[in-house]
């Protein structure tokens, strides 16, 4: 089968400069880029692809066992770098595509030069000495309801995720996203997100890294850019004047113009 097709990739942006591959996050695609898209296209390459289960992906490759855990979707980040044979590439992942870039940039690090990471968050569940936002009876709960009415769940969920309640049409928008994702493939995925350790991963980082919050987010609170920035050496945190777990949605220059601030900045 081929890469491209299975993830639906599309290349688009300046034919020279450092590739930048943009990643999207839990019950989204490529879509979600939409708005950061042209203003980093001018002068880089741009990749673009959905996860094998989401958006246009071949639905026919899905497979449980791999999706299961996050490096199952950092392996489709791999592979669709092999298949364009390209090194040094700027990743670029949303919410839990934060830490697929952190696995894949492990994997495979000749093909990954640089990190950005878009309101991640290693641990979503609270422990002793670590706030990730949720209780283990929040994500449970969480999880259930999502599991017994998937849409009835997109509808509520959404625009909390997305915040900017004076702007309904962001939270319609990713409402819509969810409720194009088939349920199965959902549930997967939203028990390898939310359930998912990724703290131990974030040591492994050897690469330029920049880390994107938002002043306000439900989904990922400022303490946990606090700390994914003192666990990846060297890098960089920027707070955007934002609100909610989306801002290349509600909030794409100022997205576009960290991430661009990041490459000009020598970044290698």
């Amino acid at each position: 089968m081929s890469i491209l097709r299975r993830n639906n990739v599309r290349v688009t942006g300046a034919t020279t400069g450092r590739p930048v591959v943009l990643v999207h996050g839990f019950g989204c695609d490529q879509n979600m880029w939409r708005l950061v898209e042209p203003l980093l296209a001018e002068d880089h390459p741009l990749v673009l692809f959905d996860y094998v289960g989401a958006g246009r992906s071949d639905l026919s490759a899905w497979q449980e066992d791999r999706y299961s855990s996050l490096d199952g979707y950092a392996r489709d980040l791999v592979e669709v770098l092999e298949e364009l044979d390209l090194r040094d590439a700027v990743v670029v992942g949303h919410s839990v595509s934060s830490m697929t870039g952190v696995l894949a940039a492990a994997a495979a690090p000749e093909r990954i030069g640089a990190l950005v990471m878009v309101c991640p968050s290693p641990r979503y569940i609270d422990e002793d000495g670590y706030r990730g936002g949720f209780s283990a009876e929040d994500i449970e709960e969480l999880l259930e309801s999502l599991e017994s009415n998937y849409l009835g769940w997109s509808a509520t969920m959404a625009p909390v995720i997305m915040g900017n309640p004076d702007r309904p049409e962001l939270g319609e928008e990713l409402t819509n996203s969810f409720c194009a994702t088939d349920p199965d493939i959902a549930r997967v995925f939203a028990r390898t997100t939310f359930l998912s350790d990724s703290r131990k991963d974030l040591e492994t980082v050897t690469v330029p890294t920049l880390i994107l919050e938002c002043e306000q987010d439900v989904i990922a609170p400022r303490e946990v850019g606090a700390y994914v920035h003192a666990a990846v050496p060297g890098s960089q945190l920027v707070t955007l004047d934002a609100v909610g777990h989306c801002p290349q949605l509600s909030a794409p220059e100022a997205t576009a113009s960290a991430v661009r601030a990041f490459l000009t900045s020598g970044v290698r």
